[in-house]
């Protein structure tokens, strides 16, 4: 059976949404549609999708203080182990962490994944500041990698005033932008290297790696960064890497990460609700239609590659 499973799906409840975002000035400067259980399933059916991994979205749970990132996670995981719970023929999930508060999001990771059974964890490129790549966070990431855990990271607004300067809309150049900073971060710090059983996921398509990946084989060349025989290239970590196809599935970026990440490594990714209901819709008739792919790289990126990150839906697609 030939399965479409986007894992890049957002689910907005009011609770997260009001507590984490201003309506009037929403995180990346654009407000999703209204979301809810249904119009998840809506969208599902007339998209062609059979399985959405969801994931709350910007700026994650924790926006400043920590006590309440702590409650704000557990009642995000509890709603959406609920709804898996209640579908799951057409949904499973990510849990999120109160990061950068370790202890509480060492605790949370134990809860959502042995408790509540969910699929993995999301992440955001930074966390009040904190990229992923710093030691403060590391255990954290010996945790996951103990877990062997898929990790999806999903960018947030830089915490750089000069990078807003421009008035432009976050999401616009600074979410892929501050995708490449952690890349490069969790790359040059030996992140990457020393959680070599975590299976990371990276929104829109990494960002600019792909275009950059020259570049970061010139700066691996040059040994400019100590550590280079532990980690390895960069263009190994490419490969090692998931890259989803949220807002990036024209031809030329599936043409670039065909060659820089191989094909068995890309995931087919929607950015609903955010991405405009009709365009979301027909991003999947975008990759069906692709002139760079063949008929086997359809069905890899659609669905195939997921059920390999994802055991427990095997499961639901033998029922089906």
């Amino acid at each position: 059976m030939n399965l479409t499973i986007d894992t890049h799906h957002h689910l907005l409840p009011d609770f997260f949404y009001e507590e984490t975002n201003d309506v009037h000035a929403p995180v990346g400067g654009l407000a999703p549609m209204a979301w809810t259980k249904e119009t998840s399933l809506s969208f599902m059916d007339d998209a062609g999708i059979d399985i959405a991994v969801l994931s709350i979205s910007t700026p994650g749970v924790h926006v400043g203080d920590g006590q309440k990132a702590k409650r704000l996670a557990r009642r995000c995981n509890e709603f959406l182990a609920e709804l898996i719970h209640q579908r799951p023929d057409r949904f499973a999930g990510f849990a999120c962490l109160p990061l950068p508060d370790v202890d509480s999001s060492l605790e949370e990771l134990t809860y959502a994944l042995d408790e509540l059974g969910l699929d993995g964890v999301v992440a955001f490129t930074n966390a009040n500041g904190v990229y992923l790549g710093d030691p403060r966070l590391d255990p954290v990431f010996q945790e996951l990698e103990r877990r062997k855990c898929v990790v999806y990271i999903h960018p947030n607004a830089s915490p750089d005033p000069a990078a807003h300067a421009l008035g432009l809309p976050d999401n616009l150049i600074d979410f892929t932008t501050d995708t490449n900073r952690v890349v490069a971060q969790m790359h040059y710090t030996n992140r990457f290297a020393r959680t070599p059983s975590v299976r990371y996921i990276f929104s829109h398509a990494g960002g600019s790696i792909p275009y950059m990946a020259a570049r970061f084989a010139i700066i691996d060349e040059m040994g400019f960064v100590p550590g280079g025989d532990e980690r390895g290239t960069a263009a190994d970590m490419f490969r090692r890497m998931y890259w989803d196809t949220a807002l990036s599935a024209s031809d030329p970026v599936l043409r670039m990460l065909r060659d820089v990440v191989g094909i068995d490594h890309v995931l087919y990714g929607t950015d609903f609700p955010y991405l405009r209901r009709d365009l979301a819709v027909g991003s999947k008739q975008r990759i069906l239609e692709s002139s760079v792919l063949s008929d086997r790289d359809r069905h890899t990126i659609l669905g195939r590659n997921a059920t390999h990150l994802f055991p427990r839906l095997s499961s639901v697609i033998r029922k089906m």
